[in-house]
Parts: structure tokens; C-alpha cells; sequence
């Protein structure tokens, strides 16, 4: 077996984790919520969800995963063999959403070369909202099955990208990310003081941030708020799983966890410095909305042709813009493929390389389905069903199998092992993964199924009955049960000895990683006896 990759440093494991947390939602879904719950109503309560819940998930998968050097499937085998099915379940769920990434992935890639058309839309702003359903000829229903060719190509560039990212695992990913995550904050900074210097930014800044403490009795804005920290710290997905995989034994996981959920939270409400001012300055601040999409190909375009009377200036904060949203997109596309491709070559003892191209194949050919005039359709199916029902569930499992069917006390001592200066306190975990987490999730699920079944009738986006049934129900089934179809597979191949797996166990765990390093040494030692060996009757030969 390969050497297992481990990041070079802990700054480079912080940069790789803020890289997959921080994503498209940072820049487009947490302005629009903060403007539809009242601005500084919403930061606060996005806080306490984030201390409440999401700093502890975060530093529950990464301390598992690091105490078992293993990817999500195996990581959930450690806690109990039964428990493997949930590894699956998230590891098969981000298989679904990177198809349909990489493909948002590739607009954005395409907006961006095609920045240039908003120097000659100066105060046009219909046009430019219809840049974006030109280049890719959406119908926005389950109809049109052409694919653009400048489409198409940019999703090949985006899964090009995505491989030579992950290439070589820990590895090229610790290379990338000292660029990919820098450069989205300085591209950030350039809109933020032009959106800051603009006539009227001071209006959009004060909707960011006054609170209006009336919106607190709305249960939406808990619902959103529990929400998008769910969603944007990159919890049951397989990635952290991996990531946290490839630390070294020294590894503070308190702390790191602490500065990658305020490292997301920042840049979050630096989007939203960005949108509020931007959008104030061009008086379009009853424009901003929650839908990611709209924000970014729809109603920015309009705010990016009224920003200046000069085209060419207009074009280049436009290019400024997407580009900065490619170097958001590209470390959470990356991530997503590197999260099933650690679990996958964990479970099988296949090559991480090999895995790795085998998933960016795959999923690169379903990502097709996306590209065509009916794909938009398509992903909004996907994306409700991947995220609204499938990670929600997998997250109330995980907390279970973790918090209630283990001793979590294991995982707290694992969490707190190299803790300097922030140790995380026993009740606040333990009440975290154990009660509230699965609670606020739980909540979030019903409130999810009272609006599909009770608001909706049952049907979303009014979309045909069969499309919902092929790209929602009929994913989210074969998601939960991927861990059953694999168990099968698994069990008839150690039938016919042509497989053996791996003994993973919790307490075993130290053990066997010794045991790993014994055995690595001894097949070094092996081979420089051997060359010596052969050295010396080479030696005896020539006299």
C-alpha cells in the first residue's frame, strides 16, 4: 500500500479546510439571507449556530478521522461496524453534489471569459441579466436536451482543474491552496473599497449590520441561520473525514477547528460587505436575494454595468468578480472529489490516484446531464434533495452513532489531546454532538418536509412528478442504501478471497499505526539490505 499523504504543515491543513468551508454559498447565499432576516439580526444568530453546533461537528469528524487515518466509510466502521452505512451515505452524497458543482463551477468559469460583453452594457441592465441565460441557453424546466459548446468546454476546464489540484492528494492540495485561498480575500478587499467608496454604500452597510430584533420571532431566520452553518463548513460530506486523515499526531484539532469556522464566518460577512455596499451604491439593495444562482448570474450583472459610466471599468470589477468566485469554487470542487476518493481508496486499498481519476471520470460524464438547456432544471432537483433531506439525515446518524451509541468521551480526549492555549470543554461538546446538533437538525429536517408536503403539496419548483421522483427521490434512496449495495459486493469478493478488509477499531488504533510505520521500515530496511547485498557481490565480482 501507498504511504498514506499528510499535509506538510498545520498552516497548510487550516488553509486546505478554510479552502473547502469557505464556497460559492459565502459569496452569494450568506448576503441574501443577512438581507432576508434583517441584517445584523442574522449574524448574530448565525454565530450562536455556528458556537452551538458547527464548531463541534467540525471538530468531531476531524478528530475521528485523525485518530483512525481513515476517510468517512472506515472512520464510521472505527465507531462500530454497523455504523459503516453512514460513511457511505456521506460519501455517496458528495459524489451526487460534485457533478453538479463542477458544472456551477464552469458558469461561473464561463462568465468570467465572457466579463468583457459588460463594457458595452453601461446602464443596460436587462441585457446584462441575460448574459448569462444567452451563453447557456437555459429553458429552466425539464425541457431542451442541446448542450452549448462553450458550456461544455468550460466543465472540461473545471474538471481539468480539479484534478491538478488533487493529483496527488495532501500533497498538491497543501500547493494550490496557498494561492486559492488568499486570493479570493485580496479580490474581495478591491470590491469592498470600491463598493465602500460608492455614493450610498452607507445605507447597505447599515442593512448589513444594525440589527432589527424583531425578526428574532421569525423561525425562518433560526431555520436559515442553522442552515447555512451546516452548509458551509463543508460537516458530512466525506471531506473532512479525509482532511483530518492527513494530520499528524501533534495536531490541535480544538483550536484549528475554532480558526476555520471564524475564517469562514469572516469571509462571509466580508461577501457581504461586498454585496451590501455594492448593492447600495447602485441603489439595488431591494434586489438582493437568497437564491445563489440569481445573486450571482442575474442581479449582480445588473449592479456590474451601473457601477461606473466607463465600460472597460465596469468589465474589469465584472472579471474581478467571477474570478473571485472561481477561487472560491475551486477549493470546495476539489475537496468533495477529495473526500469520496480518500474513503474509497481507504475501504478498497486502491491506489488514491487511481481513485481519483476513476471519480473525476465518472462523475465528469454525469455532470453532462447539467450542461444541457434542461440542466438547470436538473441541479435545482439534485441540490434541494442532496441538501435539504440527504446531508440533514446523515447528520443527525453521525451525531447518534457518535454521540450516543459510542464513548464520546474517547472522542473529546482526541479533540482535546494537543490542546495549548483553547481546550473545548466536555459539556459543551458532549451537549453539542448529543443534544443540540441533532435537535436543530431534526427541526430543520420537519421544517424542510412541512414546506415540500404542506406549503408545496408535495411538489417542488413545480417541476413533472417524475423528474422530482428520477433526480430527487430516487438519488436520496440510493444514497442511504450504497453502504448495503457495497456490504454485498464487499462480503461476495471475501467469499471468493480476492479481498480482505481492514480491522479498524478505535482503541486499536495507535496500535496499528505503528505497527504500519514498523512495517514501512522494515520494507525499507528490506530493500537498502538488499541493494547493499547486491553492491557487495558486484564489488566481489569485479575482483
Amino acid at each position: 500500500m501507498e504511504k498514506r499523504s499528510q499535509w506538510s504543515s498545520r498552516f497548510t491543513f487550516i488553509l486546505a479546510a478554510v479552502g473547502s468551508a469557505v464556497g460559492l454559498g459565502n459569496a452569494w447565499r450568506f448576503p441574501g439571507l443577512a438581507a432576508k432576516h434583517g441584517g445584523g439580526t442574522f449574524l448574530l444568530v448565525y454565530l450562536v449556530a455556528m458556537v452551538a453546533m458547527g464548531i463541534p461537528l467540525l471538530m468531531m469528524e476531524i478528530s475521528v478521522a485523525r485518530k483512525l487515518r481513515k476517510g468517512a466509510i472506515e472512520s464510521m466502521r472505527g465507531i462500530g461496524r454497523k455504523f459503516e452505512p453512514i460513511g457511505w451515505a456521506a460519501t455517496s452524497n458528495a459524489f451526487v453534489i460534485v457533478c453538479y458543482y463542477a458544472v456551477v463551477f464552469a458558469w461561473v468559469i464561463m462568465m468570467f471569459v465572457n466579463s468583457w460583453q459588460f463594457a458595452g452594457m453601461t446602464n443596460k441592465s436587462e441585457e446584462a441579466s441575460a448574459l448569462f441565460f444567452n451563453l447557456t441557453q437555459t429553458t429552466g424546466a425539464i425541457e431542451g436536451s442541446s448542450i452549448p459548446g462553450e458550456v461544455l468546454l468550460c466543465t472540461l476546464v473545471a474538471w481539468g482543474l480539479i484534478f491538478f489540484c488533487i493529483r496527488n492528494g495532501a500533497s498538491s492540495v497543501g500547493k494550490v491552496v496557498k494561492f486559492t485561498v488568499f486570493a479570493p480575500v485580496i479580490l474581495l478587499l478591491i470590491m469592498a473599497v470600491k463598493g465602500c467608496t460608492m455614493e450610498g454604500a452607507g445605507n447597505g452597510l447599515a442593512k448589513l449590520f444594525i440589527p432589527n430584533f424583531s425578526a428574532l420571532s421569525d423561525p425562518s431566520l433560526w431555520v436559515d441561520a442553522i442552515g447555512q452553518v451546516f452548509y458551509s463548513l463543508s460537516i458530512m460530506m466525506a471531506i473532512m473525514f479525509a482532511y483530518g486523515s492527513y494530520l499528524g499526531n501533534d495536531a490541535d484539532v480544538a483550536a484549528d477547528a475554532v480558526i476555520i469556522a471564524f475564517s469562514d464566518m469572516a469571509i462571509s460577512v466580508l461577501s457581504g460587505i461586498v454585496m451590501f455596499s455594492t448593492m447600495g451604491g447602485t441603489g439595488m439593495l431591494d434586489k438582493i436575494t437568497d437564491s445563489g444562482v440569481a445573486t450571482a448570474f442575474i442581479v449582480y450583472p445588473q449592479a456590474i454595468v451601473n457601477l461606473t459610466n466607463m465600460g472597460w471599468l465596469n468589465a474589469l470589477f465584472g472579471a474581478i468578480f467571477y474570478l473571485m468566485l472561481i477561487t472560491l469554487a475551486i477549493d470546495s470542487a476539489f475537496s468533495i472529489v477529495e473526500g469520496v476518493s480518500a474513503a474509497v481508496a481507504d475501504k478498497f486499498h486502491i491506489s488514491p490516484k487511481k481513485v481519483t481519476i476513476s471519480v473525476c471520470a465518472i462523475c465528469g460524464v454525469i455532470s453532462i446531464i447539467f450542461t444541457t438547456q434542461a440542466g438547470l432544471a436538473w441541479l435545482d432537483i439534485v441540490d434541494n434533495w442532496t441538501n435539504q433531506i440527504n446531508l440533514i439525515i446523515i447528520g443527525v446518524l453521525e451525531c447518534i452513532a457518535i454521540g450516543w451509541c459510542f464513548d464520546l468521551k474517547k472522542v473529546h480526549h482526541e479533540v482535546n489531546r494537543n490542546a495549548r492555549k483553547f481546550k473545548a470543554p466536555y459539556w459543551w461538546f458532549a451537549s453539542s454532538i448529543k443534544v443540540v446538533a441533532p435537535v436543530l437538525l431534526v427541526a430543520l429536517f420537519v421544517w424542510n418536509m412541512i414546506d415540500l408536503f404542506g406549503n408545496k403539496g408535495g411538489s417542488y419548483g413545480g417541476y413533472p412528478i417524475w423528474a422530482q421522483i428520477a433526480a430527487g427521490w430516487a438519488v436520496s434512496g440510493l444514497v442511504f442504501i450504497s453502504g448495503f449495495i457495497a456490504r454485498i459486493v464487499i462480503n461476495h469478493k471475501k467469499k471468493k478471497e480476492h479481498f480482505v478488509e481492514d480491522e479498524v477499531e478505535w482503541d486499536k488504533a495507535p496500535a496499528m499505526a505503528a505497527a504500519g510505520a514498523a512495517a514501512s521500515s522494515a520494507k525499507i530496511g528490506a530493500k537498502s539490505g538488499t541493494k547493499k547485498s547486491r553492491k557487495g557481490s558486484h564489488k566481489k565480482s569485479k575482483k
